[in-house]
């Protein structure tokens, strides 16, 4: 199998007027192709932090992060982010506008997901009428 994630002695600290913090401490982790990994832990025990970093949301102290050139890393956040002012369908490509990859075959593919996670037909509503479960498929 090949590594796609390659994690070595990471950590991550954090300062107050108390000292340091450490919200991750010497970790290491391989992650295979095709393998499924849970992060599970107690509140407060860097979980997110983790994923920030791997995002690259935030910085790593020290340690060594390897990620596959074909993988690209997505994470949703705990709360949705969706615009308030924007339509499901408009919350949706708004990636595409930014990194200028909005096409006609990408607005079809995401209309054709919205269709896929049962969205379709709240496309054109704002996210003010959609549940919470709802707002998390559009993030």
């Amino acid at each position: 199998m090949n590594k796609i994630l390659k994690i070595k002695n990471l950590s991550k600290k954090y300062y107050s007027k108390k000292g340091e913090l450490f919200a991750i401490d010497d970790l290491s982790l391989d992650v295979e192709k095709g393998e499924y990994l849970a992060i599970v832990g107690p509140s407060g025990c860097g979980k997110s932090t983790l994923l920030n970093i791997i995002g690259g949301i935030d910085q790593k102290s020290s340690g060594i992060i390897e990620i596959s050139k074909n993988i690209r890393i997505g994470y949703m956040l705990q709360q949705d982010c969706l615009f308030p002012w924007l339509t499901i369908l408009d919350n949706c490509l708004l990636g595409l506008k930014i990194s200028r990859k909005l096409n006609q075959d990408n607005i079809d593919y995401v209309k054709e997901l919205l269709q896929t996670y049962g969205l379709g037909q709240f496309m054109n509503e704002y996210p003010t009428s959609l549940s919470g479960g709802m707002r998390q498929r559009v993030g």
